[in-house]
């Protein structure tokens, strides 16, 4: 099989990629494709252009990481409304630092 072509790209591609495999069929929780995230991310890609409030690179940081905490909520069955408002709660009123893990989405 000569080294060039279509069929020989393919071929490679799927060795190289192949590291998800043996995951992904062990590990019945993970799902065959990734609509999911490709729907939680949607709203993100959607409201780009009017992200333009961020100013900043960090502001654009900032921003996607409450979006990520939102989206992972919603993915946990969470309502994100409650979940920021006990999160910037728990933070106002001095949770330590060393416990705050307890409050990321996954909790």
């Amino acid at each position: 099989m000569p080294g060039r072509g279509d069929l020989a790209e393919a071929i490679r591609y799927a060795l190289e990629g192949r590291g998800g495999l043996p995951r992904f069929l062990w590990d019945g929780r993970i799902d065959l494709d990734t609509n999911a995230v490709e729907r939680a991310i949607r709203p993100i890609a959607l409201s780009r252009k009017n992200a333009l409030f961020a100013r900043s690179d960090e502001g654009g940081e900032h921003g996607a990481t409450v979006a990520s905490l939102i989206e992972t909520r919603k993915l946990n069955g969470v309502d994100p409304q409650t979940y920021l408002a006990d999160l910037l709660t728990h933070l106002v009123e001095g949770w330590p630092q060393s416990r705050i893990d307890e409050l990321m989405p996954w909790h």
